[in-house]
């Protein structure tokens, strides 16, 4: 395309930020991927997996819309999940439209109650999402609209499964349809600003949970310390993967360094489909204690360290 007619398809362009809110394993990471047609966030079946707001970028015609991924919302205990949470309502609070997320067979539980109250204050446009709508009889799914847009009034709502893709590209249209007027913010072919080495640090972190959901607790993080390109247009890749306790580092490495390599093997994969390029992933376990008291922890994950 020659710069003239790129310019061309420019004009009445359209962009803004979409917030998708709701509590842990409402399935906004699953939902954030499907509505951009890519891996960018992590997806796991472990609750609050999601620790940054990660954006994704989606194309609808003329419509540029960022998506912010937010933590999932729940009752903060830890300093981890103190920044956790006012980073989610602080992408709410910043977005042109927020959209709240609730995972129907769950329905108006007390987390859905609680974000519900706090949403109220939020003085953006608000449009309800019920996830995972194959799995309930529609009869639940209508009570569940009425009880929901009782407690607060939507300007619209959704019924989608995420899983399976089934009502996302209605909703994908609506939030175009409701980007204010302005140029792009991103390249046509982007599909998130975070950095592939944030990405792929995720994309480990993923694997670690799916491997290791029973054995690990939350208490591990990946970095990516080295991202270096080969003449043969491959990446090598070196992330360290940090947890608290000499105990869980033996748990990650496995018997033999099998599970280790497991882990690997699986995180290479989907980064290689992300980075767009072969792949030589190295895997290294450390034990740093107490990490989610550090404040440069928090800098990595792009949230702000809570004092006290």
């Amino acid at each position: 395309m020659s710069e003239d007619s790129a310019s061309d398809a420019r004009e009445g362009t359209r962009c803004g930020f979409v917030a998708l809110i709701g509590a842990p394993n409402a399935g906004k990471s699953t939902l954030l991927n499907a509505l951009v047609g890519s891996k960018v966030s992590i997806v796991s079946r472990k609750v609050q997996t999601t620790r940054a707001l990660i954006r994704g970028i989606a194309i609808q015609r003329q419509a540029q819309i960022v998506f912010v991924d937010t933590p999932g919302i729940f009752q903060p205990k830890r300093r981890l999940d103190r920044a956790m949470v006012t980073s989610a309502w602080g992408g709410a609070g910043d977005a042109d439209v927020v959209a709240l997320l609730i995972d129907v067979r769950r329905g108006l539980d007390d987390e859905a109650e609680a974000i519900i109250a706090k949403l109220a204050a939020v003085r953006r446009p608000r449009m309800l999402v019920l996830n995972k709508i194959d799995l309930v009889l529609r009869e639940k799914l209508l009570a569940l609209t009425a009880a929901l847009n009782e407690r607060l009034a939507f300007e619209r709502t959704f019924m989608v499964s995420a899983l399976t893709g089934d009502g996302v590209d209605d909703l994908r249209s609506e939030f175009a349809a409701r980007m204010p007027a302005g140029p792009w913010l991103y390249p046509e072919d982007q599909i998130s600003d975070a950095p592939l080495r944030m990405l792929a640090a995720e994309i480990t972190r993923e694997k670690i949970y799916e491997r290791l959901h029973e054995e690990l607790p939350y208490q591990s993080t990946v970095e990516t310390d080295q991202w270096q390109e080969r003449p043969d247009g491959s990446v090598r890749i070196e992330q360290t993967i940090f947890v608290e306790r000499d105990s869980q580092r033996k748990i990650v490495l496995g018997k033999g360094g099998q599970t280790i390599r497991s882990i690997g093997q699986a995180a290479r994969r989907d980064i290689a489909e992300v980075a767009e390029t072969p792949v030589h992933l190295f895997l290294f376990v450390k034990v740093r204690e107490n990490w989610g008291d550090d404040p440069a922890r928090y800098r990595e994950m792009g949230l702000e360290f809570p004092r006290g």
